[in-house]
């Protein structure tokens, strides 16, 4: 296991308040920046499109955004079991492979094998975890 230390100010990307040290120094321990790097105010903030898993009673639905937090704040739901990256292609086989399930637009029943399918794409991550991680990966990809 990967001691954690506690970070002096919140991540720059993500606001965790814990990190670990590596060779490299000290990274975040949920999106992993490096602490101390700073982004490039002259480039464009990555998009990062995903397919969201959401539970309402004994439905979940599956949906696309690239703006997690607003889209998840507009829809009444009990539960975020997942995220997965993707786009609309991504959502559209989602709901070809579970259309047996299909109660509605995009709301399907939560049986067994879709629940199954959540808990797999989750692992032990969790889903706002895994976006900081994907939205850092980005960020580092187009700095110079």
């Amino acid at each position: 296991m990967v001691p954690t230390v506690e970070l002096e100010r919140p991540c720059l990307l993500c606001r965790a308040t814990t990190g670990v040290r590596d060779s490299g120094g000290i990274r975040c321990g949920v999106c992993g920046w490096r602490v101390g790097d700073t982004i490039d105010a002259g480039i464009p903030l990555p998009r990062i499109d995903i397919v969201y898993y959401l539970r309402f009673d004994q439905r979940i639905k599956i949906g696309t955004t690239a703006s997690p937090r607003q889209r998840l704040a507009a829809i009444k739901h009990d539960e975020l079991l997942a995220f997965e990256p993707g786009d609309r292609h991504t959502e559209h086989s989602r709901h070809e492979q579970f259309a047996h399930l299909r109660l509605g637009g995009e709301w399907f029943d939560a049986a067994p094998e879709l629940v199954a399918h959540t808990s797999a794409i989750r692992g032990t991550t969790e889903p706002w975890h895994a976006y900081a991680r994907w939205f850092a990966e980005a960020v580092a990809r187009v700095m110079p």
